[in-house]
């Protein structure tokens, strides 16, 4: 049987795993969560009724949360590019650049999100507020971080990068990196050219339209 992923294609979780997906090429059948497919939203609701996307399903097994989804692919399907290091000291780094991107850069841009999507606009411009304040701090930190690096923890394409790609995007969507932090939108600009995540941005350009800040005109 094959991998079964749920999710949606503009959800920045989903495409954090496609890009692992589409890294090594691992096949997979993508079941899309939306109001044409309700079957698809019923069996991943009745196997993770914590309603969170994406959901992984391998044959008999479930495997939610994204960094879990992607360190179980390294496991059990592996390819040809290794996301997680073999050293361990290595390895933390990573995992701990994918926490901060999730934690630090994609829920930070979720304020200014749930903001919106309450349709008050004293709480939208609340929600805004909090999340540049959160991103300024957060995309400062990476400026430095990322000094003399192609890829988020060094010359490899890791994890860590599954993570800020999606996380990146958006968030300069709802805050845009100042030209501060050159060091930041260079790697930004990378990201968006590297081909598995120019794919999941690709597959999710006829949703661009949800966007509850409006989705700017380039990328």
């Amino acid at each position: 049987m094959s991998l079964v992923l749920y999710g949606h294609p503009f959800s920045s979780y989903t495409q954090k795993v496609l890009i692992a997906l589409h890294e090594n090429e691992t096949p997979y059948e993508f079941r899309c969560i939306g109001p044409d497919t309700p079957q698809h939203a019923a069996e991943w609701l009745r196997r993770w009724p914590l309603r969170k996307f994406p959901l992984l399903v391998d044959g008999d097994r479930d495997v939610a949360e994204t960094s879990i989804i992607i360190e179980y692919l390294q496991l059990t399907h592996p390819g040809p590019v290794r996301l997680i290091p073999e050293a361990p000291m290595e390895a933390l780094q990573v995992r701990f650049l994918d926490r901060f991107f999730d934690l630090h850069v994609m829920n930070a841009a979720q304020h200014a999100v749930d903001g919106a999507l309450t349709g008050d606009p004293v709480k939208r411009q609340e929600g805004l507020a909090l999340a540049e304040e959160k991103l300024e701090r957060a995309y400062g930190w990476l400026e430095g971080q990322l000094a003399g690096r192609a890829w988020a923890a060094g010359p490899a394409f890791t994890l860590a990068d599954c993570a800020a790609g999606p996380s990146l995007f958006y968030a300069d969507w709802t805050h845009p990196i100042p030209g501060a932090f050159p060091v930041l939108r260079a790697y930004r600009s990378r990201l968006l050219a590297r081909p598995s995540f120019a794919r999941a941005i690709e597959d999710a350009r006829p949703f661009r339209p949800l966007f509850p800040l409006g989705a700017p005109d380039r990328d």
